[in-house]
């Protein structure tokens, strides 16, 4: 096993693509991607157990001096950090006249209504009570248990990934008019990569897919990572959906084996046209074991910025697709309904 990988690892990462494929002469991938067979990884997806806990942010836009405030569910949602350093979660709404929390700032762990001065340590105070919170060190967690109506548990369904301390980390956000099932379908669907996103994503080949065998409820797919000109890196990728709003693309062989991309979709609430709007929350969690990577660590103020740029032009994208997917499934003209 050992020796089989060394040399896999030892060779050159990129890759020089000799015989580059006009976007419309790419192999169709229409008929792979049947839509039943998402429809049905969707379903089992939102099967499984989330627990009541929704994404809310990136640890990191949590400093200590102020709130992050964020709408889940339609519920305002303030987070805070206590004098202790710990996550600490509740109504965004005052419970004296109404203030909004988010706009209060946090004195030595207390947050300071400053409408009126009331002071929230975080335990019980004055009719407001908290509501529990986790922080996994990438991502900030908040559990609804009056929007989830599942079963609650007391900790999130962080997926496995490498650990923080020695990865590269970035967390994009963005919003989309559609429903977290229509970002999860979106994950669901590899088969759109290079069609949809050529300037990323070359040589796309869905291995395996669940309904092909009696294996693992996963999308196994082998792609190359465009850099620049007709310079890639190839890779194979997993796609798994953990949990009702969540799906997970790890990489299993090639550069950055082991790297963890996390798509989370909370709800927000709906828009001022009673439309539902949903924020995407998108993790990267990327490692690799050449010795350059340390260095790549010490550059990620400078990177990840860089990161996220390359995200948010992706979802630039794939939240077209989820707002196109809801917008057919809202009026009975999606296929297939």
């Amino acid at each position: 096993m050992t020796s089989d990988r060394t040399p896999r690892r030892a060779r050159l990462p990129l890759r020089l693509r000799r015989d580059p494929v006009a976007w419309e002469r790419q192999r169709p991938t229409w008929r792979e991607a049947r839509p039943a067979l998402i429809a049905d990884a969707l379903k089992r997806a939102q099967q499984r157990p989330g627990g009541n806990w929704y994404v809310v942010g990136a640890a990191r836009d949590l400093p200590g001096d102020r709130p992050l405030a964020r709408t889940v569910a339609g519920q305002e949602v303030v987070l805070w950090r206590d004098a202790e350093g710990r996550l600490v979660a509740g109504p965004g709404v005052c419970p004296h006249l109404g203030a909004p929390l988010r706009d209060s700032p946090v004195r030595c762990g207390t947050l300071v209504c400053h409408w009126h001065g009331l002071a929230l340590d975080g335990g019980p105070f004055a009719g407001w009570e908290p509501w529990p919170a986790y922080d996994d060190g990438v991502l900030l967690w908040v559990r609804l248990d009056g929007a989830g109506g599942e079963e609650p548990t007391p900790r999130p369904p962080v997926p496995e990934r490498p650990a923080a301390a020695g990865a590269l980390t970035a967390v994009y956000t963005g919003q989309g008019v559609c429903e977290p099932a229509d970002v999860v379908a979106n994950r669901l669907d590899p088969w759109h990569g290079a069609w949809f996103h050529p300037y990323s994503f070359v040589d796309l080949t869905v291995v395996d897919a669940p309904g092909r065998d009696d294996g693992e409820d996963a999308f196994t797919v082998d792609v190359s990572f465009k850099l620049a000109g007709r310079l890639v890196v190839p890779v194979r990728a997993v796609f798994t959906a953990p949990g009702p709003r969540t799906v997970v693309m790890r990489i299993t062989e090639g550069e950055g084996e082991g790297s963890v991309v996390e798509t989370h979709a909370s709800p927000l609430g709906p828009d001022s046209l009673g439309r539902p709007r949903t924020a995407v929350v998108e993790a990267v969690i990327a490692t690799s074991e050449r010795r350059g990577f340390a260095v790549a660590r010490r550059t990620a103020p400078l990177l990840r910025p860089v990161m996220r740029y390359a995200a948010g032009r992706l979802w630039r994208d794939d939240l077209a697709y989820a707002e196109r997917r809801w917008e057919l499934r809202s009026t009975g003209r999606f296929p297939g309904e």
